[in-house]
């Protein structure tokens, strides 16, 4: 690192000290900072930044505690993370395929937050068997964080059961509605997760046509009057692949369908925390009938398996915990408990807005790079691109990549009827940098000119 290294300290309440460490984990989040960077001497970045030896001496030794950086006598103090505690990057194509949180913030702060386990009252605790809903400090936790992050206001952490993972929560979710052969109803294009539920349960997929607000409820209506169904799963919230999000009056269309349908919903509102200022859940608008999940997989990291939820009866959030008794008896503990020390110490808060930074910065250099070929994003933070177009197309565009060094989601994937809608998915959190970012942006890039151009071709 170049010595005339001068972190921009953000404004705000909390001692300069900790703002110092704030922007030191925010320029090696972003990448400004690598791994075995040596930091300025202390007096010198004193001088620089017109602050007390004291201070940067004080943000030095925090720095320390949380694992950002390691000190050596006689040569300086060095930047050890993310890097040295982040896994090993994959092998093989560049990875725009998975829709995960850019790892950075979480990954700095790991060391401190295992540091502060040693120290909390209920460790051992979580090495019993948990009841079958969760320990009571996790499930308040998780009630706080979807309050904050998912516009659920005054959510009631008695009605609320850790999961592991959403992907758990919404096996639970649906197994307590469903048989098999029942058909549950879900966007045209959906989360590929659910097409596994499916097939791994014997349940029928009824793909329901989208327009620029997620699932239109005109063909909702029609796809109940068809099929008889009675569920119907849904991402009302940067839905997944499409990134589009439901206008209230969308969401309130819909749950009047659900009422005169007798639909129970299940809502998927595990990306909500990227869309700030969204219109509340369906949990909310239809308590009475809908199951909601949610999680810290997309902005704290899914390796935790923390998911949350929250179930819209009595009888049902019942039928739930038997569920969890009779196929893993109990939650896990350790992973929650990493999220629980997060949420309750505001760690998870200054971790999401680094995330909501560093997303913002992706995606404002994809649109960039790949242009007019992307669906406009809902929100500035949107982990996931969209490039509507033809089945055939988006495969072609997608085996281009690949034989270019990059993957992006097969369009298979998240296709349940791709007659209504198809595309290709471009994940924007998977990559370790901007730089590698930009680089397997620009071979899409190249991939879609490739299509268009051949395209062009035949019809001369």
């Amino acid at each position: 690192m170049p010595p005339a290294w001068t972190p921009a300290i953000p404004e705000g309440a909390a001692p300069l000290y900790e703002r110092l460490v704030a922007a030191l984990r925010a320029d090696i989040a972003s990448g400004a900072l690598a791994a075995g960077a040596r930091l300025p001497p202390q007096r010198d970045l004193a001088y620089r930044l017109g602050v007390g030896l004291g201070t940067v001496t004080r943000a030095y030794v925090e720095a320390e505690k949380a694992g950002l950086v390691s000190a050596h006598v006689g040569r300086g103090s060095f930047v050890n993370a993310p890097a040295a505690h982040r896994a090993r990057d994959r092998e093989g194509p560049a990875n725009l395929a998975q829709n995960i949180a850019p790892t950075g913030p979480a990954a700095t702060r790991l060391p401190e937050a295992l540091a502060r386990l040693r120290r909390r009252p209920d460790l051992l605790e979580n090495l019993a068997y948990a009841p079958p809903a969760g320990h009571e400090v996790q499930r308040r936790a998780g009630a706080a964080w979807i309050a904050r992050t998912g516009g659920f206001q005054d959510v009631d952490w008695r009605r609320l059961v850790c999961c592991g993972g959403a992907q758990q929560a919404l096996a639970l979710s649906l197994g307590a509605v469903t048989r098999p052969g029942d058909t549950v109803l879900v966007e045209a294009a959906t989360y590929n997760g659910q097409k596994a539920l499916a097939a791994h349960h014997g349940w029928r997929l009824k793909g329901v046509a989208m327009d620029d607000e997620g699932l239109d409820p005109e063909a909702l209506a029609a796809a109940v009057r068809e099929t008889g169904a009675r569920v119907l799963s849904i991402l009302p919230t940067l839905q997944n692949p499409t990134g589009r999000i439901m206008s209230l009056a969308r969401r309130e269309a819909i749950a009047a369908i659900a009422r005169e349908h007798d639909l129970t919903i299940v809502e998927d509102d595990l990306y909500a925390a990227y869309a700030p200022g969204a219109p509340p859940p369906f949990a909310l608008i239809a308590p009475e009938r809908t199951f909601h999940v949610a999680g810290v997989s997309k902005i704290l990291g899914p390796g935790l398996r923390a998911g949350f939820l929250i179930a819209p009866t009595p009888a049902l959030f019942e039928r739930v915990l038997s569920a969890v008794r009779a196929l893993t008896y109990a939650p896990s503990g350790f992973g929650g408990l990493i999220a629980t020390q997060w949420i309750e110490d505001g760690a998870a808060d200054q971790i999401l807005a680094e995330v909501l930074d560093e997303s913002a910065a992706r995606q404002a250099l994809a649109l960039e790079i790949l242009g007019r070929a992307v669906e406009a994003p809902r929100t500035p933070y949107a982990p996931h691109l969209w490039l509507p177009m033809g089945e055939l197309d988006a495969e072609r565009v997608a085996g281009r990549a690949l034989r270019g060094g990059v993957e992006v989601t097969p369009p298979a994937a998240p296709a349940v009827d791709p007659r209504l809608e198809s595309g290709v998915r471009v994940c924007l959190g998977a990559a370790p940098d901007r730089e590698t970012l930009k680089g397997a942006l620009e071979v899409v890039a190249g991939a879609l000119s490739s299509e268009v151009a051949e395209r062009s071709r035949a019809v001369v």
